[in-house]
């Protein structure tokens, strides 16, 4: 599904080039359920953000189910997005103005479904979060579990190809996250691809692979024994 090619990101700062991802040759098969592991700066969000085609600023070569990224323009990037993922950010991204019904409507509203549809599903979805009872609520009248809860229902209502999770429980009790979770595994039983970043190891073993991150270099990968130690990759 994903094939990355010495894909690196970096930001300039006054002290000079700021390295945020180095050379990220990487491979995400159809169907894995991917863990991102690593400790604070390590790049996690980073290279999530650019998996999820939210971020240009990127180099290399980014192969979406052997579409070339990496040549197309914002708007091809964009539509292939809205078309084959869902996200779930750490801090819940949900559109202040939009009530919570409408807020999980969105991603719907981006494919050709019938209005009777969409309010079925967005129905069911509500049911499922348990949240039927802040449908009409907005984002400000939730507390912050509430609208993790939200920011869930949104990235999988339209059942994506490709979901991406950045800290999808840091905000749920242990019920609500052990939920969430069961979900998560579920839904890639089911055929979704999902990439989550977490520092729960609880979390990662729910999953079929883990990628460890430091300093913006992967050094170690459980689908990639032989890959090369992290000291010697850097010189």
């Amino acid at each position: 599904m994903i094939q990355l090619k010495n894909l690196e990101r970096s930001y300039k700062t006054p002290a000079g080039q700021f390295w945020v991802l180095r050379r990220i040759n990487l491979e995400i098969r159809e169907g894995e359920f991917v863990t991102v592991m690593g400790p604070s700066g390590a790049g996690k969000s980073s290279l999530l953000n650019i998996l999820a085609l939210l971020d240009d600023g990127w180099e290399g070569e980014y192969w979406f189910r052997e579409q070339p990224v990496h040549s197309m323009k914002r708007k091809q990037r964009a539509e292939l997005a809205k078309q084959n993922t869902g996200m779930v950010f750490q801090s819940y991204h949900l559109l202040d103005d939009l009530t919570v019904r409408e807020n999980i409507d969105l991603p719907l509203s981006y494919k050709d479904i019938p209005a009777k549809q969409r309010q079925s599903l967005v129905a069911d979805t509500l049911d499922r979060f348990q949240i039927v009872a802040k449908k009409d609520l907005f984002p400000s009248q939730l507390s912050g579990g509430q609208q993790q809860l939200v920011g869930v229902a949104r990235a999988v209502i339209h059942k994506p190809a490709l979901l991406l999770a950045d800290e999808p429980t840091g905000n749920l009790h242990s019920s609500q996250a052990k939920e969430i979770m069961e979900l998560f595994r579920e839904l890639n039983q089911q055929g979704t691809t999902i990439v989550q970043v977490t520092h729960s190891e609880a979390n990662a073993a729910c999953g079929t692979r883990t990628i460890q991150l430091r300093d913006g270099w992967v050094v170690s990968d459980t689908a990639d024994p032989d890959l090369r130690p992290y000291e010697a990759v850097k010189q």
